[in-house]
């Protein structure tokens, strides 16, 4: 599966590299970018070894790794992907999303979850859309309740984190019979 480029007037979602990745160093290094993750970024070194982590799971047919360009600031805002693929179930998972403070609560973020979601039910044909968020990050989980997911339980204690606290993980889901719903309701107005 190859990772395509996913684009509307505000945001065009490219294929990450190790040719484009390094135009999100000075973002990766903003303090608590990736508090709720248990992945290091913030130094050239660790976000290369990410990238390189992305890249492989892309080869093994188990992401694809997006870097995002917002159109309207004109500026490269962060990463993100479809992860957890399987192909075989017809799920995956949207995730490992990290945009920079200046873009983030200005609708970059609705436009790429649409055109995620979008790609995932429309084109992939998929029948389930997964997220997983800490359950301490509340700002991430009100965002995909936003855009109609339904919490569907609480890993408890499921990954040890950098810094040694064992998070309990929140698994969020839509089902390609909710999506209709959802694009004509949450995204009625993104086409």
């Amino acid at each position: 599966m190859k990772t395509p480029t996913l684009e509307n007037n505000r945001v065009k979602l490219s294929p990450l590299s190790l040719e484009n990745y390094t135009q999100l160093i000075d973002i990766a290094k903003q303090e608590n970018l990736v508090q709720y993750s248990p992945s290091k970024i913030d130094t050239e070194e660790d976000l290369k070894t990410y990238v390189k982590t992305a890249l492989k799971r892309a080869e093994e047919n188990k992401a694809l790794p997006f870097i995002i360009y917002d159109k309207e600031k004109q500026a490269y805002a962060g990463c993100t992907r479809f992860g957890h693929i399987n192909a075989h179930n017809k799920v995956l998972f949207i995730g490992w999303t990290w945009i920079g403070r200046e873009f983030q609560s200005t609708g970059l973020n609705m436009n790429m979850k649409f055109l995620m979601l979008q790609y995932a039910f429309e084109t992939l044909k998929f029948d389930k859309v997964g997220f997983t968020i800490d359950e301490r990050n509340i700002r991430s989980r009100k965002a995909v309740e936003k855009i109609g997911c339904t919490l569907e339980g609480i890993l408890r204690n499921d990954i040890l984190m950098l810094d040694g606290f064992k998070r309990s993980t929140c698994c969020y889901g839509i089902l390609k019979e909710e999506w209709d719903g959802i694009k004509n309701g949450v995204f009625k107005d993104f086409f």
